[in-house]
Order: C-alpha cells, then structure tokens, then sequence
C-alpha cells in the first residue's frame, strides 16, 4: 500500500512539473477591465552572449518588496535559464497609466560601475505580460565630444503599449525613453507608462508577430529543400542503375548452372569481390555490446526525432517557453522501449552472451555521456552566476525520469527483442578460420570510405543547419518544422544510400569487416557539421568570452553525439539490409 502511495505522489509530483505554467493564474488569458496584469522580469545578460544570462535583478534596477512571486515553468524552461519573478508594477487591465514611479534609483559608485559594464557589453533584458516576451536594452553609450571614452547612458523611463481583443491581450511592445547619464551621487526617477489599445487581430494569430517570415521562408530555404531533393533522386539512381545492374550482371553469372566445365572453371577463376567474403561477412564485428548500444540508441533517435518534429508541426510547440525541451525529453523516455528492442534483437543475432552489459549500454551510454558534458557546463554557469545552472531538483527530476521510465523500457525492450527477433538468420554460414584481408587502394580503406561517407548527407542538410544554428544563437523563433521534416526524411535516405555504396565497394575490396564502417560512415556527417559550427562561431556571430564559448561546442558537442548517433544507425540498419539481401541469392558453402 505505502508503495502506491509513494508512486501516486511521484507521478502527481511529476505532473505538476511538467504541467505548472497551466496552473498559472494568467492560463486562460482572459481578463476583465482593471484585472491585474502581472509584468514578470525574467534574465539580463550580453546581447552577443545569448546563454550567458543571469537574474534580472543581478544589476542595481528597481527592486520589487519583499518575497515576490515567482512563475515556476515546466522541465524545459527551467532547463533553458528562465526565473520569472513579479516585478510588481501596477498594470490593470485596459487601464491606461501615463506617467508613474517606479522607484529612485541612487547611484553610488558601485551601482555605476555595474551599469557601465552592462552598457559596455549592450546588456538585454527580457519581460513577459501574459507570456509575451518584451525586450529592451539597458542603456546605451553615447559618442562624448571632449573625451575619448563614450557617455553611459541609462534608459529611466519604460512606454508600454499593450494591444488587446476584447478580454485578451494580443500584442505588448515596450518602448525606453528619458535617457540619463550615470553620474554618482545622482538620483534618477525610473518611471513607466502604460497603453492599451484595441485590435482585430485574433488571439490564435498573436504570436506571428515573433515569427521571421522573410528569413525562414525566403527563396533560398525553397531553393535548399528542392536542391536536395534533387539528390535524394541522383543518389537513388545511381543505387538503382549501378549497384543492381552490376549485381544483377553478378547473379547470372554465379547461379549458371548449364555451363560447360570449361567456362565454369573460368568463372571461379575470375571470381573476386563480394562474392568471396560470404563466409566471413556475417562475422560477429568488434566491440558487439557497443554497436549494438548505439545501433539501437540512434534507432530511439530517429524515431524521437520524428516524433518530436511531427508533434511541432500539430502542436505549435515553438509558442511555450520550454515546451520543445520538455517534449523531447519525454519522449525520450517513453521511446527507450526501441533502443532496448534493436540493440537487444541484434547483440542476439550475432551471439552476443553478455545481454546485460549490452542492455545497461543501451540505457546508459548516451544520457550519461549528455550529462558529464552538461555538468561541465553547469559547473562554469554556476562559477559565473548564470540562471544557465540547472538547479539540483530539476537535475533529480531528469534523473527520476531516466530511472524510473527510461530505464526500465530499455530494460523491457531488449528482453523482447532478445526473444521476438533474437534468432540467428544470417543467409550465409560464417566459416571458422577468418579469410585474410588483401591490401587495396588507400580509397578503398575504412578510414577513407568512412570519412567520404558523411560529406553528401552533410550536403543535404548544409543549408537548414543555417537556418537551425541561426534560430538558436541569435534570437530567432524556429517554426518552420514542414522544412525540418522535408530535410530530415532527405538526411535519412541521402545517408542511406551512400552507405550502401560505400559498403558494396569495401566488400568488392573483399574487407568483410563493414558493420563499423558502415556505421562511422554516416556518423562522420556529425564531424563536418562540427566544424561548420566552428565557422559559424567565428564568421555569423559576435560571441566572445570563455562562458559563451565553453556553451556554443558544449551544446554543440551534444548535436553533434546524436547526430552522429542517429545517422551511424541509420546507415549501419540501410547496410545490414543490403547486405542479407545480396547474399540471400546466392549458394553459400
């Protein structure tokens, strides 16, 4: 009984996590003339810096009284560094305000210092009415005619206008005035004003304004889409007419049996290639437990990818602060199942004994790897005061969910598929002494095909990591979710295809040893998407300091892993179908 009980309050626990913000006493976006209007503060920090954010009151601005109300989000916007607290300024609903006092604000000479180094480094700051954002600078500087160094000025007055339709707020827009120079000594009056005024606009529609249009939808995205849908249609015939015609050729040669003794002694001859490795290329490859850990873990990837983008598209998950993180971390867990069930069905196949050290791979390899990254990070926000450290019950939150859902479906999965799918089918018998490997081409090694592997696929996402990279580091609301699927299924079949012919030639080269080449071969595309981030870093952005340099290849360290993850089991499940199927119609000894 205690144990129910004890599972109920974590499961209420949970839910009220994942599920506060609808708990919220603006959730259902009505209001009725002169309703309090809360103005929550949310984080300030360096513009070009878009993670290196602290708490809004970090610098010297009006403070609220004692023991303000806080808006706790869900997992993903504690995760993505938002505290909002009540700034308790007085908005009424449709109650105009034309000029109140917010606070004096008395400069001494720390409070200047602060300030100057905040308009140095063009500090943001960021509010919310409603769960609508509104942005502002702190100051500016301006050019000072008798002295080399600029006059820091700090914006005192805040004009918010506020549109609404009916009983529900549409658009805010904030607007600074009244700068004044930070002297100390000086006492400032930080004012504000409020606007409200009515519109047409629907509340379903409120949120477009956010959007960039001409960015995302420019001809150029079309351009990109159509540019590698084209080849998607290239790569897929050039498996069609080569490879089938070349094994169709291959067929009819090795399954004559009306020859004369002559040219069939010819035939075995001249036989080389593929054909020749049959006994040795359903051999058990290296390191079994690992491949089948990130075969399995990057088939979980695929399908939550897929999942979380389809779920964006229905759902408009761009709109809520977090709502993608929250998503895919749920959706992680609740996909667990199908790591558990690939690694499981294929370490069985290749008689693999050790289940339970394939299956603790599986559940443990990537999260664990994703968290020694995160608390490298979390450790650098904490040494700076940044609201990018994850606080420690959010840490125990995540851990909870991996223990006690993930976990256990990556458990369950594998015993599955270790009974559903487990059962050796290989075409061929794997012959007991290992056939030597001739030397070949350099081009022809596993290095080589490996690294050529990831260049096409690479090529067809190139220009929507552009757009991905864009959206994240530089304030851009990402929807375009159509494209990111189009690009997506593209990246899949794109992947598929060149492993395969990169594994048809290592096979022609009569190297047997193609499951981790296969694998590494669409893994590489995560490598070039790597170092693109590097030219990104230093061409499209302005970023600077060791805070936001250790968070942009932090975080991208992290894409890149899955990434890497994803496309290797792709290519790795496209080859192990190639490869059953070609040697299904051959006599094997």
């Amino acid at each position: 009984m205690s144990s129910t009980v004890r599972s109920s309050s974590l499961l209420a626990f949970l839910l009220f996590f994942f599920l506060s913000p609808a708990s919220a006493s603006e959730s259902d976006h009505k209001y009725q003339t002169n309703d309090p209007v809360t103005l929550w503060v949310n984080k300030v920090g360096p513009y070009n810096n878009p993670q290196e954010t602290y708490n809004y009151f970090s610098l010297p601005f009006c403070h609220p009284g004692k023991n303000p109300a806080h808006k706790w989000g869900g997992l993903g916007e504690v995760l993505g560094g938002n505290e909002l607290i009540d700034s308790q300024i007085d908005i009424k609903f449709q109650k105009n305000v034309d000029k109140s006092t917010i606070c004096q604000l008395e400069l001494d000479e720390a409070k200047v210092k602060q300030l100057k180094d905040a308009i140095e480094n063009s500090y943001w700051f960021e509010f919310f009415v409603d769960d609508l954002p509104l942005w502002g600078f702190v100051g500016e500087l301006h050019p000072n005619k008798n002295s080399d160094n600029g006059k820091h000025v700090l914006y005192t007055h805040k004009s918010i206008v506020i549109q609404y339709n009916k009983d529900q707020i549409i658009h805010v827009n904030l607007t600074q005035e009244n700068p004044k120079p930070l002297e100390v000594g000086r006492v400032l009056d930080m004012t504000y004003s409020v606007k409200w005024i009515p519109t047409s606009v629907t509340f379903a529609r409120r949120f477009d304004v956010y959007l960039d249009y001409p960015f995302f939808e420019h001809q150029i995205h079309w351009f990109s889409v159509f540019n590698s849908f084209m080849m998607v249609i290239f790569l897929t015939g050039l498996v069609s007419m080569i490879l089938l015609r070349t094994l169709r050729n291959d067929y009819a040669k090795y399954a004559r049996e009306d020859d004369d003794l002559e040219s069939l002694e010819r035939d075995v001859s001249e036989e080389s290639g593929w054909k020749l490795v049959h006994g040795d290329v359903f051999r058990p490859p290296r390191n079994l437990a690992l491949l089948s850990a990130v075969v399995g873990t990057g088939a979980q990837l695929a399908m939550l990818v897929l999942l979380v983008i389809l779920l964006a598209i229905v759902g408009t998950l761009y709109i809520g602060r977090g709502a993608i993180v929250t998503t895919f971390i749920l959706c992680y867990a609740f996909t667990s199942f199908i790591s558990g069930y690939v690694s499981g069905g294929m370490y069985s196949r290749n008689g693999g004994k050790n289940w339970i050290k394939a299956m603790i791979l599986t559940a443990s390899l990537f999260p664990f790897t994703v968290f020694a990254i995160g608390f490298i990070l979390n450790t650098i926000a904490i040494f700076y005061g940044s609201l990018a450290a994850i606080p420690f019950g959010t840490m125990v939150v995540v851990f909870v969910i991996w223990a006690f859902i993930s976990f256990p479906l990556a458990l369950l999965g594998t015993v599955v598929g270790r009974n559903w799918s487990g059962a050796p089918n290989n075409p061929c018998r794997v012959k007991t002494i290992p056939r030597p490997i001739p030397e070949k081409k350099w081009y022809l090694t596993p290095s080589v095909v490996s690294m050529m592997g990831g260049l096409l696929p690479f090529g067809s996402i190139f220009i929507e990591m552009y757009f991905v990279f864009t959206s994240f580091w530089n304030y851009k609301v990402y929807y375009v979710y159509g494209f990111m699927l189009l690009v997506f299924l593209i990246l899949i079949i794109v992947t598929v295809c060149v492993t395969i012919v990169g594994t048809y030639f290592l096979l022609n080269a009569e190297n047997y040893h193609w499951q981790w080449t296969s694998f590494f071969s669409a893994a590489s595309t995560a490598i070039y998407v790597y170092l693109y981030s590097i030219y990104y870093y230093h061409v499209k952005t302005k970023m600077s300091g060791f805070f936001q340099t250790s968070f942009y290849f932090g975080y991208t360290l992290m894409f890149c892993l899955g990434l890497g993850i994803l496309c290797g089991a792709v290519g790795y499940l496209g080859s192990n179908l190639f490869v059953r199927r070609i040697y299904r119609n051959i006599k094997c000894d």
